[in-house]
């Protein structure tokens, strides 16, 4: 008892710390009447990632605290309706033929499911990397995949047979194969299975809420043809589809020049909105995007610049909404802190939580630069209205003055000279103000008013093992790199294009001045060849520099 008050109270603290307009999920225990009411009451998700996934001995194996009560309140006291509890139950099954389920592995899944079904919400638990652990041996290993597949679902299922119809039930996460087999009709294979074993456990498991995903969770046509055949052969009102959507790669982990969110990564997304539509939506089958986020998350979530993230949820959030498709954060920790129960990146839940409800105005940049040895001049920015209007520019509380600080033509926003004057102060390098562009609904677009001058490298020696090369960033930001050869062809990993991936070839340490290379990069560069690296800053500004990789010696020179 004294827990459930403790997470009541959290639950009000936590309301009180939210955005304005972000309403608490409601706690009404009766699930909807159908498939396509119940997923659009389980708008919007949440996965608790890297915890019952985990493959270690518990869910704290990969450095998440153990669930609590008062996690669950916290994120219904934030608007989320349902919950994706990724179960990975390789290290919990005893041997064949039973493969049984560890009971204190399944009775503690089962304590946290019912403090988040007590708690209002939605929940959604499958078998996870069990996907890649064994699930992928089918081919050439059928029969024993097969069964062990079924223990776990029969086991599952009859455990949860009587919980509440807002318990849903995945086959399987990002179904994938070895070479060798008929991966479309591997995967039908499971997802009839799981089908036939949880409707046959009778209960509430007889029209339980079930979802089915396509090959590799791929919203690829091809993949959702397959799946489609799925479910018309199945003929069950209670079936729900489901993809992941990461980005357009490029983007999604800024390789290959994807670092701004540009037309080609805009219509990567709008694509795949319109596949899941066209394909499921259309025809009264419900989606659920059980995972969606940005792949560079999984290193650090400034691997994309804040703006061009923010555009991206935008617009991800819109479709959703447009679509009538059901979404899931995918979060093993790095967005929301579980202990302290706060957003790593206020902005960002900004962003999501108003896109669960309407559109917000974005900008081509959320970056002014202007360079601290040249004159102050006045600088325009295109807005992205996206439906909304101007309703004014900035500064903290205080109204800016139309016509005196900024001037408004069409999508055209001018800050004036005299402005980024008094903006810019003693031209000192950095972030000197932060403007806010405030639109009719939405979330505000901020404006970062930067001092800056080109940034200067420096000659540094090192090894492959760690290699850092001095520079002297003068309030710049880094935005990506090339490496090549003398001949111009490619150098470093990703050979096919001179642009290197961020975080994962090298990466700004704006701390220690310097730019670091890793391993991974010279691993794949010659030995006794010069590589000319360019570093593209984000205010427009590139800078060379070249280094030579001598066994595991490397040397560094500027350009």
């Amino acid at each position: 008892m004294l827990g459930r008050l403790l997470s009541l109270a959290l639950a009000t603290a936590f309301a009180l710390a939210v955005p304005a307009g972000v309403q608490a999920a409601p706690k009404g225990q009766a699930a909807p009447k159908s498939a396509e009411a119940a997923v659009a009451a389980m708008q919007p998700g949440w996965n608790l990632g890297n915890t019952f996934d985990a493959t270690g001995a518990d869910e704290t194996s990969w450095g998440n605290p153990r669930v609590t009560p008062e996690l669950l309140a916290g994120l219904r006291a934030q608007g989320f309706r349902s919950i994706r509890i990724p179960v990975t139950w390789s290290q919990h099954l005893g041997p064949a033929p039973d493969y049984t389920i560890d009971p204190a592995a399944l009775s503690r899944l089962a304590e946290v499911v019912g403090w988040a079904l007590d708690d209002g919400l939605y929940v959604m638990i499958n078998i996870h990397h069990d996907s890649w652990l064994w699930i992928n041996s089918m081919p050439a290993d059928h029969d024993t995949v097969l069964a062990r597949y079924n223990a776990i679902w029969r086991q599952v299922a009859a455990k949860f047979r009587d919980a509440s119809p807002r318990l849903v039930l995945e086959s399987v996460n990002e179904p994938q194969f070895a070479a060798g087999g008929d991966d479309a009709a591997l995967l039908n294979e499971l997802n009839t299975s799981f089908h036939a074993i949880v409707r046959g456990s009778g209960g509430g498991n007889a029209k339980r809420l079930l979802v089915l995903p396509t090959l590799h969770t791929s919203a690829d046509q091809a993949y959702l043809d397959q799946l489609s055949g799925t479910f018309t052969a199945l003929s069950d009102p209670n079936l729900i589809a489901t993809v992941h959507y990461y980005g357009y790669w490029p983007f999604s982990v800024n390789v290959a020049g994807g670092y701004r969110f540009d037309a080609t990564a805009q219509q990567d997304l709008l694509g795949t909105f319109q596949r899941v539509r066209d394909t499921f939506v259309a025809r009264g089958i419900p989606v659920i995007i059980g995972e969606y986020g940005l792949l560079g998350f999984d290193r650090s979530t400034g691997t994309i610049e804040q703006g061009e993230k923010l555009k991206f949820f935008e617009l991800f959030g819109y479709q959703a909404r447009l679509n009538r498709v059901t979404t899931m954060l995918w979060d093993n920790g790095q967005h929301l802190d579980r202990t302290a129960l706060t957003w790593r990146d206020p902005e960002l839940y900004g962003q999501l939580s108003s896109g669960w409800r309407t559109r917000s105005g974005t900008a081509a940049s959320d970056l002014v630069f202007n360079a601290a040895a040249a004159p102050v001049t006045a600088k325009t920015i295109t807005l992205n209205f996206n439906g909304t209007g101007f309703a004014g520019l900035y500064l903290g509380r205080a109204a800016l003055r139309r016509g005196v600080d900024y001037s408004l033509s069409g999508d055209q926003l001018t800050l004036t000279g005299g402005l980024l004057t008094r903006l810019l102060k003693d031209r000192a390098y950095g972030v000197k103000s932060t403007l806010s562009v405030r639109f009719n609904r939405g979330v505000p677009w901020r404006l970062d008013i930067i001092s800056y001058d080109t940034p200067v490298l420096s000659a540094a020696t090192g090894t492959t093992d760690a290699f850092s090369l001095p520079a002297a960033f003068n309030g710049d930001r880094l935005a990506t790199m090339t490496a090549t050869y003398a001949d111009g062809s490619n150098a470093g990993p990703h050979g096919w294009t001179p642009y290197k991936e961020y975080d994962a070839a090298f990466s700004p340490d704006y701390a220690a001045n310097g730019i670091k290379l890793t391993p991974g990069f010279f691993a794949e560069v010659n030995d006794g060849s010069p590589v000319t690296l360019t570093f593209i800053f984000w205010s427009g500004a590139t800078v060379t520099y070249q280094v030579t990789r001598t066994g595991n010696a490397v040397t560094g020179t500027a350009g």
